[in-house]
């Protein structure tokens, strides 16, 4: 794998704040990917803690190479990750994990060393 197109470790989490190897200044709720990362805003998708995440929120994740996606639910698990989410990510074939936010870093490190992952973050309630 090349190492342009490697999925950035998460240097450090804790509420309201996401450190990101490659960038100088924390996110509050981020989307990472092979070769980089962004803000997660969630406005542009519609994405709140109901509905959740949203189909388009993960398809940017594909969209930059992830293979396996690890979505979190924030620090005390509001966020919800409604059906449809989870089968249009099965019908892309690609695998997800839904996690607290704390556990979703661990995996999301774990996963980006071996392969081309993609994470969506929530480091709030």
């Amino acid at each position: 794998m090349k190492n342009q197109h490697r999925s950035p470790q998460i240097k450090h989490v804790s509420w309201g704040r996401l450190e990101v190897e490659g960038r100088a200044e924390p996110y509050k709720d981020a989307k990472l990917f092979p070769g980089g990362s962004r803000e997660w805003n969630w406005r542009e998708t519609g994405t709140g803690h109901l509905p959740g995440i949203q189909p388009d929120d993960v398809q940017e994740l594909l969209d930059h190479g992830a293979r396996v996606v690890v979505l979190s639910r924030g620090m005390k698990e509001c966020l919800e990750v409604p059906r449809a989410t989870l089968d249009f990510l099965e019908a892309q074939q690609v695998q997800a994990h839904v996690l607290p936010t704390a556990e979703a870093v661990k995996l999301y490190n774990q996963l980006a060393e071996e392969e081309p992952v993609g994470g969506l973050f929530h480091t709030t309630c």
